[in-house]
């Protein structure tokens, strides 16, 4: 199995953090077949789980991609896999496209609502739960490919949290529920939302009488 490099950054003075990782290339169905099955591991709720179909789908592309299986057989097997992904991202609620530089054994604890930018990083063991974005900063056709997020190694990434443009978690940071991402997040650290505040709430009648 080959991988292709998913490297980033300098990390000088804590402020560009390094973003490392590397996306598994299956040669063979061998390879293949093996990186399926630590996916079921690590999405380990079993085969049906939404999040394994997703993941899964995606290491089939790859493989299709690198010249997987017969060249005669290649092209309708495109075709079959845009139909999957179609209905994975339609009935699941997953997108992640086979362009997103996927490391190992990533988790997608839930589904629904999770968009992936096309041309994104997730190094390995990132975990990613119901609502997560990460997508462009803006509409602009001609810099969409550079606006894509690249996510280092072991970040967890909260409920609901927006990662926008083409910034950096560090490896191991962890992105709160429902925070919202402009900027570059340092190897290790930790973002949370703006916490809620209480609005006092409106008398009734009866407490007025």
């Amino acid at each position: 199995m080959t991988t292709q490099a998913g490297t980033a950054g300098t990390g000088a003075a804590g402020r560009v953090p390094a973003v490392t990782g590397e996306q598994p290339v299956p040669r063979s169905v061998g390879e293949l077949v093996e990186l399926l099955r630590e996916d079921r591991r690590t999405n380990s709720t079993g085969p049906l789980t939404p999040g394994f179909h997703a993941v899964a789908l995606h290491r089939v592309g790859v493989w299709l991609d690198a010249g997987g299986g017969a060249a005669v057989l290649r092209g309708p097997a495109l075709r079959a896999h845009k139909l999957a992904w179609l209905l994975v991202r339609n009935v699941y609620g997953i997108q992640i496209p086979r362009t997103v530089r996927l490391g190992r054994r990533v988790r997608v604890a839930h589904q629904h609502g999770i968009v992936v930018h096309p041309f994104a990083a997730i190094g390995d063991d990132c975990v990613l739960r119901q609502g997560v974005s990460l997508g462009a900063g803006s509409g602009d056709r001609a810099t969409f490919a550079q606006q894509a997020p690249q996510v280092g190694r072991g970040v967890s990434l909260g409920a609901g949290c927006v990662v926008v443009g083409a910034v950096r978690i560090g490896d191991g940071a962890t992105i709160g529920p429902n925070a919202v991402v402009m900027t570059h997040v340092p190897a290790g650290a930790t973002v949370l939302a703006q916490p809620p505040r209480v609005v006092r709430a409106r008398t009734t009648p009866e407490e007025t009488a």
